[in-house]
């Protein structure tokens, strides 16, 4: 991004309660912009982001739809909004790097800073350019098409998303968890275990559904009617509109929104809405079992566009599913065959990277890692180990640790002892193979003296691979204690200040950790000692 001018945040590090404020006049006048985006009081801007995005949650809860747009007009013009947006764009975010057609990044203070005004003060107004076409490989094989919008575009989608996702926070359906703040996969996982638990669950048949391209064949008009009203209305249409580059060539878009997009995924929410409703959810009207199902209704736990339909009978998916189709048609949505089926939870299905399947032998509900899941994962190490050929011990350690944390603190909520230990038997054999590689000349038994030993200071284990200069170990999985996700409330949201103290009790929440720490040992006092 073009370099801009330092100027002072001084005015810029506080922020107001009740209103927006303009930049100041001299801001982009001076130098040392990096120093003064540094000193921003992050503390007190995200304060005031989150108190406006509660008052909007919680006029929407109450229906005063005025008060709702006004409170939205008011997070579009706050310079607290502007700020936040930018920080998320261009710091927190993974793609902070990836450029858009127009090549420019905001990677320094003097680029945010400018890019935080021009987006407060102009945004509204501006042009949205086409979005830069780009492919990443999916696990079949295929390669899934992302957009990439300029970063001043990003920014502004940041900044409407603030104003927008309260709204609808307060709408979303209660098993809805895809792309939405303080939920995830294992809550989805969490709530097919609730309703399928025990001996006998009474809802054992599985409609299996996938929806085909989904981001790319949402209606325009149809998404727009649900914004009617929205103080950013026609900047979301500009967006959705804007067209796709790719090898040099424009195309206009007139259908879908972009993944790769800040806003896309709570479009794609937004478009989905309703889908309980359609498909014959009917939920307790009491307070007190508020998220329970009625009895003889199905259950649909949706994740973004993968959903599963939780019925009683196989004509009752069927149903399930004729119903859903002749919903999502006018969305111009539709469902991908190849992955759609109707199961019994006998046989088992495979959802978010793991299968689920009730086992009638000890009448229980067994949830793990799927096959495909595990065995993407081991070739994944093979190919880490083998790309790591002429390194030494620190730098497979560094490489295959923050990949073996990760899968293992995604699975560490299922049945997944066995499968941990077997990985770790499968890639002690791929470390060996990559020493013997390192030194042909050498024996087993020195490979296994130089790079295997007890490194761990608390396990009895000499079967770990380390690094003897350093002492540094590759963390086995089998390490990883299996602890049970507590789910989500139904209805809870971060932005309902009702449950703020919730909230904070679930996000306080440590997370075990790999190996317990040795209980301190007192010395003991020598006997016959006066």
């Amino acid at each position: 991004m073009t370099s801009a001018s330092a100027g002072t945040l001084d005015a810029a590090t506080s922020v107001t309660a009740n209103g927006p404020r303009d930049f100041p006049e001299d801001w982009n006048q001076g130098d040392g912009d990096q120093e003064d985006w540094d000193r921003i009081d992050w503390t007190s801007v995200e304060a005031e982001v989150r108190r406006l995005r509660q008052r909007i949650f919680t006029a929407s809860r109450a229906g005063d739809h005025r008060k709702v747009r006004s409170l939205q007009r008011l997070m579009l013009r706050s310079r607290a909004n502007a700020l936040v947006a930018t920080r998320r764009v261009t710091q927190l975010n993974q793609g902070r790097r990836t450029a858009g057609v127009d090549g420019l990044t905001a990677l320094h203070g003097q680029d945010r800073v400018e890019l935080a005004r021009e987006v407060q003060q102009r945004g509204h107004r501006s042009p949205a350019l086409p979005v830069r076409r780009i492919y990443i490989p999916k696990a079949n094989g295929k390669r899934r098409p992302l957009g990439i919008p300029v970063i001043a575009d990003r920014v502004s989608q940041a900044v409407v998303l603030n104003a927008l996702e309260p709204e609808w926070e307060a709408r979303f359906e209660p098993r809805s968890y895809g792309f939405r703040p303080g939920r995830g996969c294992h809550d989805a996982i969490e709530a097919i275990f609730t309703v399928c638990k025990g001996k006998s669950p009474t809802r054992a048949w599985v409609l299996d559904a996938d929806l085909t391209a989904a981001f790319d064949r949402i209606d325009h008009d149809r998404l727009l009617d649900h914004l009617h009203g929205f103080p950013a209305r026609e900047r979301v249409a500009r967006w959705l509109r804007a067209g796709v580059i790719e090898n040099r060539q424009y195309t206009p878009t007139t259908e879908g929104t972009p993944q790769g997009g800040v806003i896309s995924p709570l479009l794609m929410n937004i478009a989905l809405h309703g889908m309980e409703t359609a498909a014959g959810v009917r939920y307790k009207p009491w307070r007190s079992t508020r998220g329970w199902s009625e009895p003889g209704t199905p259950v649909l736990i949706r994740y973004a566009d993968d959903l599963v339909a939780l019925c009683h009978t196989r004509q009752e998916a069927e149903q399930v599913k004729e119903r859903l189709a002749g919903w999502l048609a006018p969305r111009g949505l539709s469902f991908n065959e190849d992955k759609t089926r109707i199961v019994h939870l006998s046989e088992g299905f495979d959802f978010l990277g793991f299968n689920i399947r009730h086992h009638r032998s000890p009448g229980k509900l067994l949830i793990k890692p799927s096959k495909a899941a595990v065995k993407r994962f081991r070739a994944r190490l093979r190919t880490e180990v083998r790309s790591l050929h002429g390194a030494n011990a620190m730098a497979v350690i560094g490489r295959l640790n923050p990949v073996l944390r990760g899968w293992a603190g995604y699975y560490r909520t299922v049945v997944s002892k066995n499968v941990f230990g077997d990985i770790d038997s499968t890639l002690w054999w791929t470390l060996f193979k990559w020493g013997r590689r390192q030194h042909n000349t050498k024996t087993g038994q020195w490979i296994v003296d130089r790079y295997f030993g007890a490194f761990h200071p608390t396990r009895q284990d000499r079967w770990i691979f380390g690094d003897r200069e350093t002492g540094a170990y590759l963390r086995k999985l089998s390490w990883t204690p299996i602890r049970r996700h507590q789910m989500v409330k139904a209805d809870a949201s971060p932005d309902d200040p009702a449950l703020a103290c919730y909230w904070h009790r679930r996000r306080r929440r440590h997370q075990p950790r790999d190996t317990p720490e040795p209980a301190p040992r007192r010395p003991r006092r020598p006997q016959g000692l006066a």
